[in-house]
């Protein structure tokens, strides 16, 4: 340092701010402004609009019913875009007095053309104009019909879903497209590694054989021929009809939603006409139990050099309870107690390295290649399920190992695992619900089924208040009767 005092930074000209874009000085090559440190803000951007901290009330559920039935549910999300959907209590379930396989075309055949678009590439076409994406998926008791979009676009958005869903024009060529898409379905189904569709599907025919959810989900290979046009109809003029449907949005206002609700879908006729509704199943689930046994060779399938294992893969499962009884939640709670995976999962605690099924099954048993649990949960049954896989020649002593963990079940409940499963449980349920798109299901499934919406505070404070009574209520009530 040269002599003298110490001298301080002299100040800027610039009042403070030491920006090499004033100073003549440049950090990049080409472009409108020279580079810019991160001390200082862009030049022409906005002001950054940040999500004010409000109370509970701003984030709760709003729920609207229109003068013929439809509901409509809109949830509060900050951000430019919104997730809007038809949600339809319609599924595989209701197909007992129709041909087996009506949901999956429709799935299939979601988002073709309609009254007012001529093509697929025209519904996207529309939709891209908005940065929009659309799906259909079809379950055992709904079907959903849902788009993401900029929230500008919500007019066009709640036009075309009233449009795919009300006045669809099922071609004779969509159609038969359909049929080769869904032939090709099946035929991958059978040949992919991954047996866990094909055994949810099992163990649902084996618990409630032949009636409501029991009912096949794809449909047969026999049946592709046999739905057309007509059979398409006919089911629709029976369970697509308002008082059925949640129109459900996240990311709206709520005010917007329902006036779109009121322009589209308020005394607008069906393709299929607007006959009464008469022949709608409201059937009740049976359990009956049962076992269902499909043999397949597998030799000839490998995505590699080297052939898939052969394994025997099964499925046991109990009957649990309804989504609206108050013991859904022990049972979730549960589920995650259960845990478990497959034997080459990596990870840590938070992978559910402590759950029973890892501690008693995968870590003592080295040859069984997978033990997961599963929890269905429907609006008038459930089904607790664990699938696990294993060499053919030890599947007597797979069986053993799995059915001695349900009846351990009964046994003590220790107080970490069961705080450990709690805190799992509120952390995938946060975290799920930070995704608009899993939000905008939630909201439109519990608005279907209850006409209101338990918000995550409250479910969270649900789990927090089980204790192991709860739990050891639920074992005794439900499974011991069943086991033995």
């Amino acid at each position: 340092m040269a002599g003298g005092g110490a001298e301080g930074p002299r100040p800027s000209p610039h009042g403070g701010c030491r920006c090499p874009r004033r100073c003549g000085r440049s950090y990049s090559a080409g472009g409108v402004s020279p580079g810019v440190p991160l001390s200082c803000p862009l030049p022409g951007v906005p002001k950054a609009v940040f999500a004010a901290t409000e109370g509970r009330e701003r984030f709760e559920t709003r729920v609207t019913a229109l003068e013929n039935g439809l509901r409509v549910a809109s949830q509060r999300k900050f951000g430019q875009f919104c997730t809007v959907g038809l949600l339809i209590n319609s599924g595989s379930r209701h197909e007992a007095k129709y041909l087996s396989g009506i949901s999956h075309f429709l799935e299939k055949l979601a988002f073709s053309s309609t009254a007012q678009f001529g093509s697929k590439d025209e519904i996207l076409l529309t939709l891209e104009k908005h940065g929009g994406i659309c799906d259909c998926q079809a379950s055992r008791d709904t079907i959903m019909y849902a788009v993401s979009a900029d929230a500008k676009g919500l007019d066009t958005v709640v036009n075309l879903l009233a449009d795919v869903a009300l006045q669809p024009r099922l071609s004779d060529e969509e159609i038969e497209m359909t049929r080769m898409a869904i032939r090709f379905e099946l035929e991958d189904l059978n040949m992919r590694p991954d047996p866990e569709p094909l055994l949810t599907e099992m163990i649902h025919a084996a618990a409630y054989r032949e009636n409501t959810v029991g009912l096949n989900r794809f449909c047969p290979v026999e049946n592709t021929n046999k739905i057309d046009r007509q059979v398409l109809h006919s089911y629709l003029r029976n369970y697509y009809t308002p008082d059925r449907m949640v129109l459900a949005g996240v990311g709206i206002e709520h005010e917007q939603l329902v006036e779109c609700a009121k322009k589209y879908l308020l005394g607008v006729e069906p393709v299929w006409g607007s006959a009464q509704a008469k022949d709608v199943d409201r059937s009740v689930a049976q359990y009956t139990g049962g076992i269902v046994k499909v043999e397949k060779d597998m030799s000839d399938v490998s995505l590699g050099p080297t052939p898939i294992p052969e394994l025997t893969h099964i499925m046991i499962g109990l009957e649990s309870c309804s989504f609206l009884e108050e013991d859904f939640i022990p049972f979730a709670v549960l589920n995650m107690m259960m845990g478990g995976g497959g034997s080459f999962s990596a990870g840590g605690p938070g992978k559910g390295m402590f759950t029973r099924l890892y501690l008693n099954v995968l870590n003592r048993h080295h040859w069984m290649y997978n033990a997961t649990s599963y929890h269905h949960s429907y609006e008038d049954t459930g089904l607790l399920c664990i699938h696990a896989s294993a060499d053919p020649k030890q599947v007597r002593e797979m069986v053993e190992i799995i059915t001695r963990e349900f009846i351990l079940m009964a046994g003590a409940v220790g107080e970490v695992e069961l705080e450990r499963a709690k805190t799992q449980l509120k952390s995938m349920l946060m975290m799920n619900l930070e995704s608009r798109p899993v939000i905008f299901e939630d909201v439109g499934r519990q608005v279907l089924a209850t006409n209101t919406r338990k918000l995550p505070h409250e479910l969270c404070a649900l789990i927090s208040d089980q204790r192991k009574a709860a739990v050891k209520r639920l074992e005794g009530n439900k499974y011991l009767v069943k086991v033995s």
